[in-house]
Parts: structure tokens; sequence; C-alpha cells
């Protein structure tokens, strides 16, 4: 793994990078996979073909522990897919979990699923940060 913000290799484990002091995974002007340069907002490396998953400036992350949490615990009221933006489908929660009780255990699967990275963007398309 490469620091995204010098380009400088790190260990797979490390929470930050040894050289810069920034925290892994944050950085937009290398790659993580193969350490190369990269453009301010390029969708994938030049060089390896990697998905970069870069940030929109000016965007926000929402934090995949406490949409995980959410879900896992308020999922049944949708509260984790209001956190997300996804106001249509959380609305079908609540209506689900008050009309037949499966709401429920949807949340609860969503809840894995993000905690798990198989649910990894928020509504507006932008990763979940850690």
């Amino acid at each position: 793994m490469y620091c995204k913000n010098c380009g400088s290799q790190m260990d797979n484990m490390a929470a930050v990078c040894l050289k810069c002091g920034v925290r892994a995974g944050v950085g937009d002007r290398f790659c993580s996979n193969c350490g190369a340069q990269t453009l301010p907002g390029a969708a994938v490396c030049t060089h390896c073909g990697m998905t970069l998953n870069s940030v929109p400036p000016g965007a926000k992350q929402k934090s995949k522990l406490a949409a995980g949490l959410l879900g896992i615990l308020l999922g049944g009221l949708g509260v984790h897919n209001f956190y997300l933006g996804y106001v249509g489908k959380g609305i079908a929660q609540i209506c689900l979990s008050f009309c037949f009780g499966i709401g429920y255990i949807w949340g609860l699967i969503e809840g894995i699923m993000i905690l798990v990275g198989k649910i990894d963007k928020d509504a507006n398309g932008i990763p979940l940060g850690d």
C-alpha cells in the first residue's frame, strides 16, 4: 500500500503514513495501489488502472462506522438510510417496520453490509469514510 498524500510505501496495517503523518487513505495526489502520481479529480490511476475513489472538493464523507451502527441499532426506522441520504428508502423501511415488522431485519442486514464494505457510498456517490 502507498500513501495517497506523499506516495511513500506503507505497511498495510498502518493507521498513518510514517513519512508525512497523514492518516492512511487520505489524499488524492498518489495512487494507493502503485504509488504513482495522479491527476487531481482523476477517477482511475493512469499507471495501474486502479479506481481512485476520490472525494469531490468540498464534499464531506459520512462515517462507515456510524452508518453501520445506525443500521444495526435503529435500522427498522431507516435512520442509517436518512443519514446516507437515501430518504425514499428510509421512508419505505419505516412503513415496512410498522406494517409488517420486516424493516428491522432489513436494517440489520444493511447495517452489517455497510460495516463489511458491501455498501460503500452515500446517496451522492461519495465513498464512506473510516
